[in-house]
C-alpha cells in the first residue's frame, strides 16, 4: 500500500506541474505579444547594420547577467548581453565586446543580425570551427521590469568569420532564464531555470542535449532522484566526464501574494551510463570540507585543475514583508576528484622577493629619497568619464602599475600593504557577476549589489592568478557613486523632484524650453554620429519624453514611435546647426 501510495503522489504531483506549466503559458502569452512589439524594434534598429564594424572603445557600461567567455585560440574575453536597472528603468543588451588580455583594450564588435537583446542567457564556447560561441534563451523585460519574455533560441556566433547565426531545431526546451549549460563530448547539456509573467512563474529541472554535429535537440530521462526544479546553480563537467549540479534558487507561492524563496546547498552527480547512448542517471553526493554557505546569485568557473571555483553571491534573509541580503566576495573551490570543498584563501603579496627583484634595477630619474616616499608606491590612476549607450554617466578609473615598482620596494621597509595598513585590494561583495578563466588566470567583471533601497550596478574588472593565489589586480575600477540612480516616485510631483538633481525632469520640461537649463536637457550630438548610434545611447531619455507626451498607460508601440520621433527631430535640428 505504501508504495503504491508514493506512485499516485508522484502521479499527483506530474499532473499539478503540468497544469502551472499550462497556466503560466496562457498568462504570459498577452505579456509576450506586447513586449515581442518591444522586442521587433530593437531589432528594426540592429537589421540596418549591414558589414562587421570593430571600434576600440572604454570599458562597457555597467551590468549583470551577462556572459563572459574566453577565446579558444586567442587571449580574448567575450562579453555578451546583460542588464543594468537605473532605479526606474530596466535596460537589456545585445552588445558584444571582445576584451584582449596582452593589450588591457576593449573593442565593440558590430555584427550584422545578431540575437535580440537579452541577459540570464547561457554562453558555451566550443573549439570547432575556429571557435564557436554558442547562445541559449535568456529574457527580455519591459522597461518597468514588470513584464518578461523569455527566449527559446539557440545562436552560434562563428568567432573566425565574426558572423551571427540563428539555428532552428525543434524540440528544444521552453522558454527559459537562469538555466545553465556546458559543452560535454560533441553536446551541449541544459539544466533547469524558470519562467515568470507577471502573475505566475514555474522552475524547472528538466535535462536536454543538443547534438554539435546532427544540429538536433534531445530530452533527456535520467534514472534515479535528481535535483528538485531551480535556477542560478553550479554545472560544471568533471575530469571523469561526469556533470555535477550544485546549488540554485527556487521560490514557492505560501499563499496568495507571498512567495518564499529557497537557496538550495544540495549537489547531484548526473553520469552518462557506459555502453548505453543517451542513457544517463541522477545520483546525490555529500561533498566534504568548508562548504560555501547558502546563497543564490553566485558565479563559476573553472580552474585549471580541473576544479570549479565559486565566487560572492547573496545571502537573503526573508521575511513576509520584507528581503534583506548579505552580499559576499569570498572564493570557494570544489575539487571532484577528492568531492571536497576548498575556502580560496590569497596569500598575499610575497613583499620580500619584491624586493629582492628590485635591488637589481634601480628607478629611472629618482634617488632612493624620493623612492622612499609614499607617493611613489601608489598606483598610477588614469580617470575617464565615459557616457554609456544607456545615458549613465560613469567615471572610470584604471590602475596601473607605477613606473620603477621594483625599484621602489627595494628601499622601502614599510612599503607592502600589509605592512602599512592598507586593505587588500579585492572585488566588492556582489552577485550575478561575470568570471572567466584564461592561462590559469580568474577574470571578474561587473554584477550587482544593494545600498539601502538603491541597486548598484558594477563594471570594474578584476584578475586573480590561481597559480599563485596572492592577490588581486584591479584592472578596471568604477566609481558606484556616479551611476544615475532615479528614485521611484509616486507623484508627478515627486518624480520632478527626484529627477530634477539628475538634469532629467521632463515634468516642467515645456516650461524649461526656452531656458538654459531647459536646452541642456536633451542628450547632445557627438560630432559625425550617426543616428542609428545616437538613438540607441540616448534611447532611455527620449522613451520618458515620449511617455509624458502620450501620457501613461498608452501601448509600447504608440510609446517607441514617439520616442523615435523626438530622438529624429532633434537629431536632426542639431545636424543642422
Amino acid at each position: 500500500m505504501g508504495k503504491k501510495g508514493k506512485k499516485e503522489k508522484g502521479r499527483g504531483a506530474e499532473k499539478t506541474a503540468a497544469k502551472m506549466e499550462k497556466k503560466v503559458s496562457k498568462r504570459s502569452r498577452k505579456e509576450e505579444e506586447d513586449l515581442e512589439a518591444l522586442i521587433a524594434h530593437f531589432q528594426t534598429l540592429d537589421a540596418r547594420k549591414t558589414q562587421v564594424v570593430e571600434t576600440p572603445c572604454s570599458p562597457p557600461s555597467p551590468r549583470l547577467n551577462a556572459s563572459l567567455s574566453t577565446h579558444p585560440e586567442k587571449d580574448e574575453l567575450i562579453l555578451f548581453g546583460g542588464e543594468y536597472f537605473n532605479g526606474q528603468k530596466t535596460f537589456l543588451y545585445n552588445e558584444l565586446y571582445i576584451y584582449n588580455i596582452r593589450k588591457d583594450s576593449w573593442t565593440k564588435v558590430e555584427i550584422p543580425n545578431p540575437p535580440p537583446r537579452r541577459c540570464a542567457h547561457q554562453a558555451v564556447v566550443v573549439p570547432q570551427g575556429g571557435g564557436q560561441l554558442w547562445i541559449f534563451g535568456g529574457e527580455f523585460a519591459s522597461p518597468d521590469g514588470e513584464q518578461f519574455y523569455h527566449y527559446k533560441d539557440l545562436w552560434v556566433l562563428h568567432l573566425a568569420t565574426k558572423t551571427w547565426e540563428q539555428v532552428r531545431s525543434a524540440g528544444g526546451p521552453s522558454g527559459r532564464s537562469g538555466h545553465r549549460m556546458v559543452a560535454w563530448k560533441r553536446q551541449l547539456i541544459l539544466f533547469g531555470g524558470f519562467h515568470e509573467s507577471t502573475r505566475d512563474y514555474i522552475y524547472y529541472n528538466d535535462v536536454y542535449a543538443f547534438n554539435l554535429d546532427t544540429y538536433t535537440w534531445s530530452k533527456l530521462s535520467p534514472s534515479g532522484t535528481g535535483p528538485t526544479p531551480r535556477s542560478g546553480c553550479q554545472m560544471t563537467v568533471t575530469p571523469q566526464g561526469n556533470i555535477i549540479i550544485y546549488g540554485g534558487y527556487s521560490k514557492q507561492r505560501v499563499r496568495k501574494d507571498v512567495d518564499r524563496g529557497t537557496q538550495h546547498s544540495d549537489m547531484f552527480l548526473l553520469k552518462a551510463e557506459e555502453g548505453k547512448e543517451g542513457k544517463w542517471s541522477w545520483t546525490r553526493i555529500h561533498p566534504s570540507g568548508v562548504k560555501p554557505t547558502p546563497r543564490s546569485g553566485f558565479s563559476v568557473a573553472v580552474a585549471p585543475n580541473h576544479q570549479t571555483l565559486l565566487f560572492g553571491g547573496v545571502c537573503d534573509e526573508e521575511e513576509e514583508e520584507r528581503l534583506e541580503g548579505d552580499f559576499l566576495n569570498d572564493l570557494h573551490f570544489y575539487d571532484p576528484v577528492r568531492n571536497r570543498w576548498l575556502a580560496g584563501q590569497l596569500k598575499g603579496p610575497k613583499v620580500e622577493k619584491r624586493r629582492r627583484r628590485g635591488r637589481k634595477v634601480e628607478p629611472r630619474g629618482a634617488d632612493k629619497q624620493e623612492v622612499k616616499g609614499p607617493s611613489a608606491q601608489e598606483p598610477l590612476e588614469v580617470v575617464r568619464e565615459v557616457v554609456s549607450e544607456d545615458g549613465t554617466v560613469v567615471t572610470i578609473k584604471q590602475v596601473l602599475a607605477a613606473p620603477g615598482a621594483a625599484g621602489q620596494l627595494e628601499s622601502d621597509d614599510n612599503g607592502g600593504p600589509e605592512e602599512a595598513g592598507m586593505a587588500p585590494v579585492e572585488p566588492s561583495p556582489r552577485s550575478n557577476a561575470m568570471l572567466a578563466v584564461k592561462h590559469g588566470r580568474l577574470y571578474l567583471y561587473g554584477g550587482m549589489f544593494e545600498a539601502g533601497d538603491r541597486q548598484v550596478t558594477l563594471s570594474d574588472l578584476y584578475c586573480l592568478d590561481l597559480h599563485k593565489m596572492e592577490e588581486w589586480t584591479v584592472l578596471v575600477e568604477t566609481d558606484p557613486e556616479s551611476q544615475e540612480w532615479l528614485e521611484e516616485t509616486d507623484s508627478d510631483e515627486d518624480s520632478e523632484e527626484a529627477e530634477g538633481a539628475e538634469g532629467g525632469g521632463e515634468e516642467d520640461e515645456d516650461e524649461e524650453d526656452s531656458s538654459e537649463e531647459g536646452a541642456e536637457e536633451h542628450p547632445s550630438v557627438a560630432p559625425g554620429e550617426l543616428f542609428a548610434d545616437y538613438l540607441p545611447r540616448t534611447e532611455q531619455h527620449w522613451l520618458r519624453c515620449a511617455q509624458d507626451d502620450v501620457g501613461p498607460g498608452a501601448p509600447e508601440r504608440r510609446v517607441l514611435r514617439a520616442a523615435q520621433a523626438l530622438a529624429q527631430a532633434f537629431y536632426d535640428g542639431s545636424a543642422g546647426r
